[in-house]
């Protein structure tokens, strides 16, 4: 018994020695508990929300009794549960209805966000919706519309109400099993339906004078000035840059500036929000310090703190609420708010709020790489600049020298951090972003940003054209960067997507070895290397089927074959960024197709004219059949078809074989049943799992199987002894 009290006393003294460090671990597990509910298979209940708060009030009633080497464990199980209960509540209350079926007819809307699709399309967001014979309670709250062919009658506007004959159709689904969730993406944005309109587009009604949408107006009129002040792609860089309309940015230049790692200074995040605060900070404060007297009389530094506050929240409204300045403007408000406090502005134990605030404010942007991203990069540099100014490092070199060296690690230091993250969410690497970043992020500090304030203050006399034509030198350096870099041999690499555990296995160990006091931190060097090694040896599936049927892609020797090289371009786009591969359709559908079976699965794919005799037929020689039209007959006997109203309920199908076992996936049994992605599962038969087990193995396969999940979810397939 002695024994085991010293064993079990053994990670509580470790935990103790940890004191005034533990807080740092706040939002890391309250980061878990958020992680965990986005991962479980089915949604919870209202009921099973409740009995996880009341567990939650009692291990908070518990801290109360428990011994002080206890309280770190009983804290940190308060935090999972917290995160749990966010989560859920955070998506209960964002509710709105989805559409569940395809909808062709007139859809009237008031215009709340402009911007562009990745076929450069003008995209509209409408809220205060109406469909043709649909009640209000089943119609979306927002719909998004991309606009196509010649549309001369309206130039949409914030506020603006239109007219027009769209099609419609629910958010779709991953294009593969695992893959990037847009229907929870749109369920957060409450957004009910996404489509497109060929037609022309009617104003419906005048502009609404909402105080809500004047921000809007606004934002729209600075970006169509700089665009007209400073033409080209430099006036629709500004324009990015300052109001987040992104509408004028060729699809060539943002190949160029992903080309050189340069693409994060279109986004209005952290380096812009800590930028502009900062020129606005210490211009007040010098400003201030120049009246005779103030400094002695008047807090100017809190005064400066105070003004670059008000900035910062103006940057945010003028962009629009974007998710990225939202997290930008948070990290900032509590940096200037620990300088009204006489706090330390800057430690992680300031991040650590940050990331506690806006978790709390929006759980859903955890698995977002924009805030992966965003606080990799800001804890790294936190910790590194830490190590640097305790132990006195630079200290003796001049000024310059200081500048430039600062320069350097900060973009090194925040590339290595944020690398992982960019290459497991987009697939690449830039090679040569290190030097692309070095020569033109201390520009966008010392020039671009400057100069748009400076343009700002000189507005009202009419000179702000001075402030821009800086910007605009700085900004065209930038793009000739961009440009240049993204133009050299190699300055891509393209990497496969790692499976789900890696980068909360690099993400964990990277974090115990920053926070970890001791030399027990180098213990969290193996969870990195354990990350990075599941990635290496990870394997994409043999076989990929689209939602529709319409698109398949078998692995081979030189790469993924595509059954066609026009047609479901975003998925077959998809699927080749997530090989590893270079997005290249056609070049995917020259390959040589190898056969379509995956170990003992016979697979055939049929499409064109006399379909129904060639899934007949396919029937009699496979096991598995794929067709992209709507099967309306009596299911044939032998094999499981995949038709579309069967894919309509599953989402896009992988097939991967390990060692004798073949294994079929679903989109929608990967996510769950959850509440973004319910209404896709409506209005279609749902194969049970005696219908699989009966279509897909015949007594002559003398093939096992077993199944895990619910419905069409998971097949395994294992060749007989």
């Amino acid at each position: 018994m002695r024994a085991l009290r010293k064993l079990a006393q053994i990670p509580l003294d470790i935990v103790d020695g940890q004191r005034g460090r533990l807080f740092l671990w706040t939002p890391v597990f309250y980061a878990m508990g958020i992680g965990l509910f986005f991962t479980l298979p089915d949604e919870p209940s209202r009921a099973l929300l409740v009995v996880w708060l009341a567990c939650a009030v009692a291990l908070g009633l518990l801290l109360w009794r428990v011994p002080p080497q206890i309280a770190p464990f009983v804290i940190a199980l308060l935090l999972v549960l917290a995160g749990l209960l966010i989560a859920g509540f955070r998506t209960q209350s964002v509710a709105a209805p989805v559409l569940n079926y395809r909808y062709y007819g007139p859809v009237e809307g008031r215009v709340i966000k402009i911007d562009r699709s990745a076929s450069d399309a003008l995209r509209l967001t409408l809220d205060r919706v109406v469909l043709r014979d649909t009640a209000p309670g089943r119609t979306p709250a927002r719909v998004r519309v991309s606009l196509h062919g010649d549309q001369p009658f309206v130039a949409p506007e914030p506020g603006l109400r239109l007219a027009m004959t769209a099609h419609l159709s629910p958010p779709p689904g991953p294009t593969e099993p695992g893959g990037f969730d847009f229907q929870r993406m749109a369920w957060f944005d409450r957004l009910g339906a996404v489509g497109y309109t060929r037609t022309p587009v009617l104003r419906a009604a005048p502009v609404d004078p909402s105080p809500v949408l004047w921000i809007h107006r606004l934002r729209q009129i600075l970006s169509q000035d700089l665009q007209a002040k400073l033409p080209g792609q430099t006036g629709a860089f500004a324009a990015a840059i300052l109001t987040g309309d992104r509408g004028g940015i060729s699809q060539d230049t943002a190949e160029a500036l992903r080309g050189a790692n340069l693409s994060h200074l279109l986004a209005i995040s952290g380096l812009h929000m800590g930028l502009l605060t900062g020129v606005v900070f210490f211009a007040l404060r010098l400003g201030l310090a120049m009246i005779p007297g103030a400094a002695l009389k008047w807090p100017i530094k809190k005064l400066a703190a105070g003004g670059a506050l008000l900035a910062g929240a103006f940057y945010l409204a003028l962009s629009g609420f974007n998710v990225a300045t939202e997290r930008a403007f948070v990290m900032v408000s509590v940096i200037l708010i620990a300088v009204l406090l006489d706090r330390q502005a800057i430690s992680l134990r300031t991040v650590a709020i940050a990331a506690l605030i806006l978790l709390t404010l929006q759980p859903e942007v955890l698995p977002e790489p924009g805030f992966q991203m965003s606080f990799a990069a800001t804890t790294a540099l936190v910790a590194v600049f830490s190590i640097v100014r305790r132990l006195r490092l630079m200290w003796s070199w001049p000024s310059w020298l200081r500048t430039i060296a600062t320069v350097v690690i900060s973009s090194g230091v925040a590339g290595i951090a944020t690398a992982p993250v960019a290459a497991a969410h987009f697939n690449r690497i830039a090679d040569f972003g290190l030097i692309a970043n070095v020569v033109s992020v201390p520009l966008m500090g010392a020039m671009v940003i400057p100069a748009a304030v400076l343009a700002l203050v000189l507005t009202p006399i009419g000179l702000q054209s001075l402030g821009l034509a800086v910007m605009g030198w700085g900004i065209r350096w930038i793009l000739f960067v961009a440009e240049t870099v993204s133009s050299w041999e190699g300055a891509v690499s393209r990497l496969p997507s790692p499976p789900h555990a890696t980068l909360p296995l690099i993400a964990l160990g990277a974090l115990f070895v920053i926070f970890w006091r001791g030399r027990a931190q180098h213990v969290g060097l193996i969870a990195v290397l354990s990350g990075f090694w599941l990635w290496s040896v990870a394997e994409r599936p043999a076989l990929l089927i689209s939602d529709d049927g319409a698109l398949v892609g078998r692995m081979g020797l030189d790469g993924r074959a595509l059954s066609k090289a026009q047609g479901s371009g975003f998925a077959a786009t998809v699927w080749l960024e997530n090989d590893g591969d270079l997005p290249d359709q056609e070049r995917a559908a020259a390959r040589t197709m190898p056969p379509l079976d995956v170990g003992p699965l016979r697979v055939r794919h049929v499409t064109g004219r006399g379909w129904q005799e060639a899934v007949r037929a396919a029937c009699a020689e496979a096991d598995l059949v794929i067709v992209n039209q709507l099967w309306d007959e009596d299911m044939p006997e032998g094999c499981l078809l995949a038709d579309l109203g069967m894919l309509r309920q599953s989402g896009s199908l992988a097939v991967s074989q390990t060692g004798e076992t073949v294994t079929i996936r679903t989109a929608y049994a990967a996510s769950g049943l959850r509440l973004w992605n319910t209404p896709a599962l409506r209005g279609a038969h749902a194969p049970s799992a005696r219908e699989v087990r009966a279509g897909l193995l015949p007594a002559a396969m003398g093939l096992r199987f077993h199944e895990a999940g619910t419905g069409m979810g998971r097949l395994a397939l294992r060749g007989a002894p």
